[in-house]
């Protein structure tokens, strides 16, 4: 059975959800690794598995039901062709290490553009919108890494230079939160350091 066979289908509005333990989820969150980009390969997500990524990358905290972002697939032949056009780019500035670092973007076979796309004119704040395209971004590498694909979240130059961003066809106001590769890994990634939450957390004593 494959793993989208597995899910839900999508609730209808109103519908009730109850909550219930998931011990499965706080297990894949203990290990969760991302992939090195370079060792992403075929195959990626079908497209009837990318509909169901994309779907859950919407279940977001998303304050005034806003959806302050939207998505960019990359792939095949228009993915190779975005890569040309950003390493021209490159090259006609002579920068020679940014057309280097075109190779994460290259190798896996699908590439999601997480766009952040606030919307004005609301009272509600631009940051908690930005911050929803964050997790947007933060939800799609994990239902690609809990659907068995690799995955590696990216920026990089090309997602902040506005010429890069003009060939990604960004409208006034938005940015790119992150490039999400996608495909199957060639290896397992190994586990790196990783921070003490002790030495992150207070408890406010007032």
């Amino acid at each position: 059975m494959a793993v989208t066979d597995a899910l839900p289908p999508a609730p209808q509005f109103g519908d009730p959800l109850p909550l219930r333990p998931a011990p499965e989820v706080l297990r894949f969150l203990a290990r969760r690794r991302s992939t090195s980009a370079v060792t992403l390969t075929e195959p990626a997500p079908s497209a009837a598995e990318l509909d169901q990524l994309l779907r859950l990358a919407t279940r977001v905290p998303d304050h005034g039901k806003l959806a302050p972002w939207r998505f960019v697939v990359l792939e095949g032949a228009a993915k190779a062709r975005f890569a040309e056009r950003l390493e021209a780019l490159a090259k006609g500035r002579g920068d020679a290490q940014a057309a280097a670092k075109l190779a994460k973007l290259k190798v896996p076979p699908l590439a999601v553009a997480v766009i952040s796309a606030p919307k004005p004119d609301t009272s509600i704040p631009e940051w908690e919108q930005v911050l929803s395209a964050g997790a947007a971004a933060t939800t799609l590498l994990y239902a690609t890494l809990a659907m068995g694909y690799g995955g590696n979240w990216i920026t990089d130059w090309y997602a902040y230079d506005p010429d890069a961003n003009a060939v990604l066809g960004l409208r006034p106001g938005e940015r790119v939160a992150a490039f999400m590769l996608i495909g199957t890994p060639r290896e397992s990634p190994l586990e790196r350091e990783r921070p003490d939450p002790a030495a992150l957390v207070t408890r406010w004593q007032g």
